[in-house]
């Protein structure tokens, strides 16, 4: 490697060559891309097409002399095209997360001499030195290692820190996690010293290419987003042709033109739901408000229903689905397995010596608080000796430590040498294979005993195959501390203690919160950089992976193209060994199928999937900057479960966003119902412009903004979720709308004739008979399929109140002579006002007959 790049291990580069290569590679730097500007990002804003509807119908609403409805819609546009631009304005900080990321300095030979540069200068070529606590400036070739250990957890994914060497390694195909003669930028040395020759800098580095997939990753619109952008359309074209109809129909009965002018205009202006993208937004925000109590951070509005039509949740392993910490899962001696709760067995003092090996061959360290600080798994080997009662304190008194043999890569074992009496007492711990090939016999409790010592590791083969991470203990006792103490002279004629075996831990949560989503027709796969055994061994205590459940590897995947990915991506279940263009592989291969894709993560490695997935779930306790910048959502208590509440969350909303949808454009539907058959039948148009739009702003306005505060269905996380294709008027939406708008009609109708009829004001009776309609109809519709009776009138006081306060409203539209004047209205009877609460009832009772019939199965919707 070191001629490859025409440089010295001992030298390095001289500073004119480092000079001139800079010129031609660039400075070691994350690029930036450019961005559009801020004032385009604002403007673009406002290009949506139902934002484009809503202000035509400002503008329409203004030249008729409607300026405060003009006015409601422009301030609701405006505060929708500010959200907008503050959700992109934030992937920028993903990218400054990542520039953070860099060194500030390296240590570099340079002209033969060590010196501290800035990280931004180093070129291919550099040999630049490592040391515990350093992060690695660059992508480096190792050329030297001295028990060389690198955290690479945000990159790959890897639990704990990765034993280094400098031998050359034949296959150039080997997943990231698994190049264990490479240093990667970002990276951070945990142990040990090393020194190694930079391959790549700035862009080349695999941090850039991060940073490319995180600048490539496309801004899906959620479904949400969809499904409005498809109703806007719907509305446009419905809007033009119910202003055109209701028009030439006025003229044709003889009507005034300016008058049916503006009636056409009022009522093509009532058929879009203005108050909509603020029911949307206030939804959004008091969702993502409850969602903080939850421990849910909500980064982007969208997501928070976004999630409720997720059906895949791509998770990442390590520290989402597990503790991120390791833990001795299993302790095996040659009589079995010891548990902290059962006597020691009795196999010649072995499995007291491995619980003292446990503590004594360790250098994590207790504090006084009684915590443990240290490398993960020497960490985890304390805590298993003081889970058995074994005070380090106490034995390292008993048995000081007098020698060791460090950790190295070739030989894969550390030694301990302790003065214990008048002898002294040895312990090595490392690789099953590489210890037991240093051993002559189990510890005796009289003599050294036989052992096989394939038996010995087909028992550390099926541990490693549920998923653990196994290592040997063995001991000997020395009359004198040697002189030479060189691994062969002190590390020979050892006798095996026991094997244990360690493992990054499921949370314990994590089982229940998998199965909540099975439950809501939500598939949960992993997707990680760590080893096949641990993932798979992980992904069946889970019950991630079940019978007949694929694994893929990075490897095999690497293998397939995209449209063999897509074909076997619903069946694969756990993906191990995948570096970050494989995930963002993943993801595409699933969306392609039509799948709404969450991408849980907390490294850098994660971060362009989240960006890529239609929600990117991050971590906050053990994320790093970038996966929480390049996130939607993020979990505070970095608890998978979080997911599964806020999932319930999102259908939530969403149901609300479509209860709001059928209120409002039910009642937009009994109006034109209304005013398009009224000259059929004979009669006069019975509500004047003003009506029209008192009804839009108030009468729809306020109980619809309050439907957003609905609790959740109570079958809400026992149903699939909705396809991505489906339209807001499925599952009998338009039907209902259809025939509950007929029925307003048809009542607000028959209130006008029996005014005619009668010594009453036609128009104030058709006007308060329909906003009274409108109001037992949202009462109705609060749930799908409960009777309001079931779920209880005051379950939501919020629309109790706007209920209570919108028909006060109204009353005094007929009573308080300034609003009388205003709105064109009179003063009904008592009994005229009791007519029309009862006419208007009939809404209420013909859709609580909808919802029996849907709950007996006569009308088959989806619950």
């Amino acid at each position: 490697m070191l001629q490859q790049l025409a440089t010295s291990g001992t030298s390095g580069l001289s500073s004119n060559e480092a000079a001139a290569r800079l010129e031609r590679h660039g400075p070691n730097e994350i690029r930036e891309p450019e961005g559009r500007t801020p004032w385009r990002m604002l403007l673009d804003q406002f290009s949506d097409l139902m934002i484009v509807v809503l202000v035509a119908a400002a503008i329409v609403a203004g030249s008729v002399g409607e300026t405060s409805d003009a006015i409601a819609i422009m301030v609701i546009v405006l505060l929708n095209g500010l959200l907008g631009f503050a959700q992109e304005y934030r992937a920028h900080r993903a990218m400054a997360a990542l520039r953070r990321l860099a060194a500030a300095t390296a240590r570099v030979v340079r002209d033969g001499s060590v010196r501290d540069l800035p990280a931004a200068l180093l070129v291919p070529g550099d040999v630049v030195v490592l040391e515990a606590g350093n992060v690695v400036p660059a992508d480096l070739r190792l050329v030297e290692t001295f028990a060389l250990k690198v955290e690479e957890a945000a990159l790959t994914g890897e639990a704990v820190p990765v034993e280094k060497t400098a031998a050359a390694i034949a296959d150039e195909a080997l997943a990231l996690g698994d190049r264990i003669n490479m240093a990667y930028r970002s990276t951070a040395v945990a142990h040990g010293r090393g020194v190694g020759v930079v391959v790549a800098t700035g862009m080349q580095t695999e941090l850039g290419r991060i940073a490319a997939m995180l600048q490539g990753s496309r801004t899906e619109k959620t479904p949400l987003q969809r499904r409005l952008a498809r109703f806007g359309r719907w509305l446009a074209a419905a809007a033009a042709a119910i202003c055109a109809t209701v028009f030439v129909l006025g003229l044709l009965r003889g009507e005034p033109v300016l008058h049916m002018f503006l009636t056409a205009v009022s009522l093509a202006v009532a058929a879009i739901p203005e108050a909509l993208p603020a029911v949307v937004t206030i939804a959004l925000a008091l969702g993502a408000r409850r969602m903080v109590a939850q421990h849910a951070l909500i980064r982007r509005l969208p997501a928070v229903e976004t999630l409720g039509s997720v059906t895949f949740v791509c998770a990442d392993k390590t520290g989402t689905l597990t503790q991120n910490r390791m833990h001795v899962e299993a302790l095996h001696v040659r009589t079995g397995r010891l548990l902290p709760s059962e006597p020691l067995p009795a196999c010649g003092g072995a499995a007291e010596h491995l619980l003292r090996a446990l503590a004594l061959n360790n250098d994590a360290q207790r504090t006084a608080d009684g915590a443990v600080r240290g490398e993960p798994t020497e960490t985890a080997l304390l805590e298993a000796a003081l889970a058995f009662g074994r005070d380090p304190a106490r034995l390292a008194a008993d048995a000081p430590r007098v020698g060791e043999l460090p950790f190295d890569a070739e030989r894969k074992c550390m030694t301990t040498l302790h003065r214990a009496d008048a002898s002294i007492l040895v312990y090595t711990k490392g690789a099953p294979e590489h210890v037991l090939a240093r051993c002559s016999g189990w510890w005796p409790a009289q003599g050294a005993e036989a052992f096989d010592a394939a038996d010995v590791s087909r028992t550390a083969e099926a541990m490693a195959a549920a998923g653990m991470r196994v290592i040997a203990f063995a001991a000997r006792r020395l009359d004198a501390l040697p002189a030479d103490l060189s691994s062969d002279a002190v590390e020979s004629e050892l006798l095996l203690l026991g094997l244990a075996g360690l493992i990054d831990p499921p949370r314990p949560e994590a089982a229940q919160a998998v199965a909540m989503c099975r439950s809501a027709g939500i598939t949960p796969v992993m997707v990680t950089g760590d080893h096949p055994a641990t993932a798979r061994a992980i992904a069946t205590r889970l019950g991630i992976l079940g019978k007949g459940d694929g694994v893929l590897t990075g490897r095999e995947l690497a293998e397939l193209s995209p449209e063999e990915l897509r074909r076997v991506a619903p069946g694969v279940r756990v993906y191990a060994r995948v570096d970050p263009a494989q995930k963002i592989a993943i993801v595409a291969a699933l969306q392609a199928r039509g799948e709404l894709v969450a991408m849980t993560g907390d490294g850098v490695n994660d971060a362009p999937a989240l960006g890529r997935a239609e929600i990117g779930v991050a971590m906050g306790r053990i994320g790093t900057d970038v996966a929480r910048e390049a996130a939607d959502m993020v979990l505070l208590d970095d608890d998978f479960a979080t997911i599964v509440a806020a999932v319930r969350e999102g259908r939530r909303i969403f149901d609300n966003i479509l209860k709001f949808i059928r209120y409002t454009m039910t009642g937009n539907s009994g109006e034109i119902w209304t005013i398009f058959l009224a000259p059929l039948l004979g009669m006069p148009i019975p509500l004047a412009p003003i009506h029209i739009l008192w009804v839009n702003l108030v009468t729809d306005g306020l109980p619809g903004l309050a439907l957003a505060a609905e609790p959740a269905e109570r079958r809400v996380m026992q149903r699939r979720p909705r396809p991505l294709t489906q339209s807001v008027f499925a599952n009998g939406m338009w039907q209902h709308i259809v025939w509950v708008g007929l029925l307003v009609g048809g009542v607000t109708l028959l209130a006008q004739a029996w005014a005619l009829r009668s010594d009453v004001h036609a128009p104030s009776m058709a006007f308060t008979v329909l906003t009274f309609a409108q109001l037992a109809h949202v009462l109705a519709i609060r749930s799908e399929t409960e009777s309001l009776f079931a779920i209880g009138p005051f379950s939501n006081r919020l629309l109790a109140a706007t209920f209570l306060g919108t028909a006060a409203l109204q009353v005094a539209t007929l009573y308080v002579p300034f609003m009388n004047e205003a709105l064109q209205t009179q003063p009904l009877p008592a009994h005229a006002l009791a007519l029309a609460f009862a006419l208007a009832s009939v809404v209420f009772v013909g859709v609580e007959l909808e919802k029996l019939a849907i709950r007996r199965g006569w009308l088959p919707r989806e619950g």
